[in-house]
C-alpha cells in the first residue's frame, strides 16, 4: 500500500486502484483527527460514544484529504451481514440500514464504511465503471460477502469478474486473530483451500487470516487481480483502531471509494 499525507492526516491507497484516475479511494488511519481518548483521534464512528462534534470534524478532515464532498457520501449501518445495497446519486447523504457492502456506478457518488479490525474490501470494474466497498469480519466472511459483491456487480451491472480488480485493506491479522471451532466450522466450507486461511494453534483455538479467506473467495469468483495490504490493525493499534487490541473501547477508521465527476 502507498502511504500519503494530507497535512496532518495520513491515508493509504492501493497501487492497482491508483492507476485509475476516474476513481478516488483511501484507507485512513486513526491519526490526524480531533477526538479524545479512547477515540483518539480520527474517529468517524457515530455509535461508539464519541463527541458528535468531534466525529463531524473528523468527517470533514477525511473528505478534505481526498477532495470529496460530504454531500456525495453514501454510508451504511454495518451489522456484520452479507447484505449488499446498490446505490445511486439519489442516495447521496443516506445511511443504508442493515448493510455491509455498497455498490454504485454513478459519477459523484462516494462510498464510505467504518472499520476497527474487520476487513475493507474494494472492488472496481473499469470496463463498466462500477465500484464496490465491503466490510468483512468473520461473520461476513462466512456469509461470503465478497462473493455477494461480485455476483451483484455481475447481475445488476453486467460486470465480468475477469476484468475486475480487488484490494483488501488493513485488518486484524492471523498473528492476532484467534478464533474458536464455531468460527472454523462456519468459514471452512466457503474456501477452496481452507488450510491456507485457518491454522490450528494447538490449544483448541485457530488463527484466522481474513485476507487469505477473502482472497480465495474472490479468486474463486473469477477475479485475476486481488491486491492485499497486510497491515494488522491489532499490531498497529497506534496507527489503526483495533476492537480486539483495545479491549472493545475504541473508534472506527474510514475507508472510501468514489467515482469522480468528469472534468
Amino acid at each position: 500500500m502507498i502511504r500519503h499525507e494530507a497535512g496532518d492526516v495520513p491515508y493509504y491507497t492501493f497501487p492497482a486502484f491508483a492507476r485509475h484516475p476516474a476513481i478516488a479511494h483511501a484507507v485512513f488511519t486513526r491519526l490526524g483527527g480531533v477526538s479524545r481518548s479512547p477515540y483518539r483521534s480520527l474517529n468517524v464512528g457515530h455509535s461508539v460514544g464519541d463527541d458528535p462534534r468531534a466525529v463531524e470534524e473528523n468527517h470533514r478532515l477525511v473528505q478534505e484529504a481526498i477532495q470529496v464532498k460530504g454531500a456525495e457520501l453514501v454510508t451504511a449501518r454495518q451489522v456484520h451481514s452479507n447484505h449488499v445495497a446498490c446505490v445511486t446519486a439519489s442516495d447521496r447523504g443516506r445511511v443504508m440500514p442493515g448493510t455491509d457492502a455498497l455498490i454504485a456506478d454513478d459519477p459523484g457518488v462516494t462510498l464510505m464504511l467504518r472499520f476497527a479490525d474487520c476487513l475493507p474490501i474494494f472492488l472496481y470494474d473499469p470496463q463498466r465503471g462500477v465500484i464496490g466497498l465491503g466490510h468483512a469480519g468473520w461473520r461476513g466472511t462466512a456469509a461470503m460477502i465478497a462473493f455477494r459483491m461480485v455476483s451483484t456487480m455481475m447481475e445488476f451491472y453486467g460486470s465480468d469478474p475477469a476484468t475486475m480488480i480487488a484490494a483488501l485493506g488493513p485488518a486484524i491479522g492471523p498473528c492476532c486473530y484467534r478464533v474458536g471451532e464455531e468460527v472454523v466450522r462456519a468459514i471452512r466450507p466457503t474456501l477452496p483451500n481452507w488450510q491456507g486461511a485457518i491454522r490450528p494453534n494447538g490449544d483448541g483455538h485457530f488463527s484466522l487470516d481474513l485476507w487469505e479467506a477473502n482472497r480465495q473467495q474472490l479468486m474463486n469468483c473469477g477475479l485475476r487481480e486481488v491486491q492485499t495490504g497486510r497491515l494488522c490493525t491489532a499490531c498497529l493499534a497506534h496507527e489503526f483502531f483495533s476492537h480486539r487490541g483495545e479491549g472493545g473501547s475504541t473508534g472506527r477508521f474510514a475507508a472510501l471509494l468514489g467515482i469522480r465527476m468528469p472534468v
